[in-house]
């Protein structure tokens, strides 16, 4: 039975190494968000909201700000961010992209590993866009 239990901590470990060095390939999160209304999803969130390149800026500012995150690929220049946000106990990565288009921001907030976020990436999104308010 111990022999059980340590095989079991030892895979537990070994997935948890993986989750967290496993790379992340820009060509495959770094796209543009598609849409023109709000949804909620089982894996992520979308949020499309009236702006300008000052809101692109200092939804930036607040992104960068928000722990363990950083940028992914994708510049202010470009008008596309996509960033990587690791939960805190195991290193989960969500993708959070914002392209400013035109007038308009699109958000895309979303998972890589499972199938639910249990409404993570909307309650991170939906806290940057009510800093942005402010």
């Amino acid at each position: 039975m111990k022999r059980m239990i340590l095989w079991g901590l030892v895979a537990c470990l070994i997935a948890m190494a993986a989750i967290r060095l496993a790379p992340s390939d820009p060509n495959r999160w770094h796209v543009a968000p598609v849409g023109d209304t709000d949804r909620d999803m089982p894996g992520g969130v979308f949020r499309v909201i009236e702006s300008d390149p000052d809101g692109f800026e200092r939804l930036h500012e607040i992104a960068t700000g928000t722990p363990r995150t950083y940028v992914l690929a994708g510049s202010m220049s470009e008008g596309m961010v996509t960033y990587i946000t690791r939960s805190k106990a195991f290193g989960f990565p969500d993708y959070t992209t914002i392209q400013l288009d035109g007038d308009m921001l699109r958000i895309n907030g979303r998972l890589r590993f499972g199938r639910r976020d249990f409404g993570v990436n909307r309650k991170r999104v939906d806290g940057w866009l009510t800093r942005l308010q402010f």
